[in-house]
């Protein structure tokens, strides 16, 4: 025969289960804070990367998956973060020098999309 725990017995087996669920619930808050976070700093990457492209396209002249394939060779040989380009790039509309390298490179790259459409 099953022998019925007592509310005394009970107590520490509530705790226990509760202080689980608590522990499992702030992971869970934990980590969908830290989701949040990068997604709020994507979709603000993302919007400088668009203006970028869309500066790239209006000097190629070319279709947006090549301004898109250019910043990511630009970034690639800088080795600079694609959002870092591209803020940078965006930055020479309020008189802001091009930084060096990625001026050479996206003159590089360019060149080429120029060189290319002549074909």
């Amino acid at each position: 025969m099953r022998r019925l725990t007592t509310p005394r017995e009970e107590q520490p087996l509530l705790t226990a289960v509760a202080s689980a669920e608590e522990t499992a619930l702030r992971t869970e808050v934990v980590e969908l804070r830290a989701t949040n976070e990068q997604l709020g700093r994507a979709l603000a990457s993302r919007a400088v990367i668009d203006q970028a492209r869309g500066m790239v396209m209006a000097l190629a002249p070319c279709p947006s998956d090549r301004a898109w394939d250019l910043l990511v060779d630009v970034s690639q040989h800088c080795n600079i973060k694609l959002r870092d380009v591209a803020a940078a790039l965006v930055a020479t509309t309020k008189d802001e020098a091009l930084p060096e390298p990625i001026q050479r490179e996206l003159r590089r790259g360019l060149r080429c999309l120029h060189l290319a459409d002549r074909r």
